[in-house]
């Protein structure tokens, strides 16, 4: 069975867990998700392993081959208006709320997440031409990105600096017409490519005479191809691809090393005003941290439809109580690897819907939910990418000896997931983030009001009300022991994951009440209803215990590892 689109598990968080809604119908939500989900089903799941062995390839003129099929596949998408799902229909955009959005983002990640990396660099830079670009520059730039004629890329990292971006490098000159740019950056997703007609880079430089640090770091706007005399794009910019990195997995997805200005200096315009580029890239940042949340949960149910596909047809022992000849889904390790990534799919699936719903109340100016945003996007970004790395370990441990054998897919799964906890900011920063930005910052007022919630809608949840006490002590603990930072900076990572439970218990919580409440007024769905009950009580027994695991650890265990000298390590 390949990859099938979780259509039924996206409507259920949809109808289920955010509030009603008016803008769009129960017929449109079906008609689009349905539709999404062919295209996922249909151009892109079939060349996700294909694409694992057939990787781009860098041409002597610097121009990058895709695998075969993935242009084809990108014009079906591009061509459909999926790229700006969630953007200005006043600049062709769809203009759909930002939850149907995530919902068919996770299906262009399940299906293919290699590919699915060009779409989502280029919705970020749909986010931030929305709200720093000029109208000329809207006008512009959105609707080639919304169309798919035009992809977009985002350039920070150079060989030097990776997280410390106030080390940059790469300058930018005004020769009295136009800002020159020349410089080097690495790890440029899809930074050259041949799915599109033209690839505009959003690239950070130090504007000469500018400040040291990142207050002289500016954002440009630098296209491949520019414009002409007749209006056509067709001038080649003085940029170009030197080299594509061989990865431990998404390797279908080109990575490339990308060298500005080294002739006359590479044609930018400055988005924005000059001296406020890490600011600029924050608003992509903060959309690409959320949206590799959501690969860890799209990556996590395509790996657990694949282990579940294998457990029901693979025969190997008998299971107990069970006939000879019974698929070892009647394991009960299996059983319970199974309910694992099935529990663990769904709860960070109702993590990154619940909080595209809040992201938009926020994107409208609620005050409210700009900080529960804030607090939510570590967590999201953090909890939900190390829940993929063991999700889809589960799924190669499941297939076994054949698990570790490519031709199943199942390795791949583990091998392209094993990027997300890195890139977009490194767990070890979202947990630092969480730490001191969103919790210590505000004395963990965001923090208190969002356990107090979890503590009214869980009342009649005795394991939750348990684990709502106990992060609340860790959470005073914390606020506590505020000036020594070295000591948090040991435990931070706990703190989060542990905090991350506690949410995914919560929303776990309500999709049970949920699914008991219509199963008590019909038998339609029945056991798609029970299944949602089950993963909600495996949840609460084998899940939420690792809580008091990761809080404990807070409040004891920050010691042993700041004491330790360097050289005992």
């Amino acid at each position: 069975m390949p990859y099938t689109s979780p259509l039924e598990d996206t409507k259920f968080v949809l109808e289920n867990l955010l509030p009603a809604h008016d803008d769009l119908d129960e017929t449109t939500i079906d008609a689009v998700l349905s539709e999404a989900g062919k295209l996922a089903d249909n151009y892109l799941a079939p060349l996700n392993h294909f694409g694992d062995k057939n990787n781009p390839t860098l041409r002597q003129d610097h121009e990058v081959e895709t695998p075969k099929g993935f242009s084809n596949a990108f014009s079906q998408i591009a061509k459909g208006g999926w790229i700006g799902v969630a953007s200005d229909a006043n600049y062709d955009g769809m203009g759909l709320p930002s939850r149907m959005s995530a919902a068919i983002n996770e299906y262009w990640h399940g299906a293919n997440m290699s590919f699915a990396l060009c779409s989502l660099l280029t919705q970020g830079l749909i986010d931030a031409f929305t709200l720093v670009g000029t109208e000329e520059e809207k006008s512009t730039y959105l609707p080639k990105f919304n169309s798919g004629e035009w992809t977009g890329t985002m350039n920070l990292t150079e060989p030097q600096s990776g997280t410390d971006l106030a080390t940059i490098k790469t300058k930018a000159e005004h020769d009295g017409e136009n800002w020159r740019i020349k410089g080097q950056k690495i790890y440029i997703t899809y930074g050259e490519h041949d799915m599109s007609k033209n690839i505009i880079h959003l690239v950070l430089a130090r504007t000469e005479g500018a400040p040291q640090g990142i207050k002289g770091i500016s954002t440009f706007i630098i296209p491949k191809f520019l414009k002409d005399e007749s209006g056509n794009y067709t001038i080649r910019n003085d940029l170009k691809c030197i080299s594509i990195e061989h990865k431990m997995g998404i390797k279908a997805s080109p990575t490339a090393v990308m060298a500005y200005g080294e002739n006359e200096g590479a044609v930018g315009y400055m988005l924005g005003e000059e001296g406020r580029g890490i600011e600029y890239m924050f608003i992509m940042m903060n959309r690409a941290r959320f949206d590799v949340g959501l690969q860890g949960m799209a990556i996590s149910e395509a790996a657990r439809q694949k282990a579940l596909e294998y457990a029901n047809t693979r025969i190997q022992g008998t299971p107990i109580n069970r006939e000879k000849g019974t698929p070892i889904i009647g394991h009960g390790d299996v059983k319970r690897l199974l309910l694992s990534m099935r529990s663990l799919t769904e709860a960070m699936r109702a993590l990154i819907l619940v909080s595209a719903e809040i992201m938009e109340r926020a994107h409208n100016g609620d005050n409210k939910s700009i900080m529960r945003e804030g607090f939510l996007i570590p967590i999201i970004k953090g909890w939900s990418t190390e829940l993929a790395q063991e999700v889809t370990s589960n799924g190669v441990q499941i297939h076994g000896g054949m698990g570790f054998i490519e031709e199943t897919g199942a390795a791949q799964y583990m091998r392209d997931a094993r990027i997300l906890p890195i890139y977009e900011g490194t767990n070890a920063i979202q947990a630092n983030d969480f730490m001191f930005r969103k919790t210590i910052r505000d004395n963990g007022k965001a923090a208190k009001e969002l356990l107090d919630e979890i503590k009214i809608d869980c009342d009649n949840n005795s394991e939750m009300s348990q684990m709502v006490t106990l992060t609340s002590k860790s959470l005073d603990y914390i606020l506590e022991n505020r000036d020594d930072q070295e000591m948090l900076s040991c435990i931070s990572f706990d703190y989060l994951m542990g905090f991350g439970y506690l949410v995914g218990g919560w929303l776990m919580d309500k999709a049970k009440r949920s699914a008991k409440e219509q199963l008590s007024k019909t038998s339609i769905n029945e056991i798609f209803l029970k299944g949602k009950i089950v993963s909600a009580e495996f949840y609460d027994f084998h899940i939420l215990p690792r809580i008091d695991y990761h809080l404990k650890v807070v409040m004891k265990g920050a010691k042993v590892v700041q004491s330790a000298n360097d050289s005992f390590i």
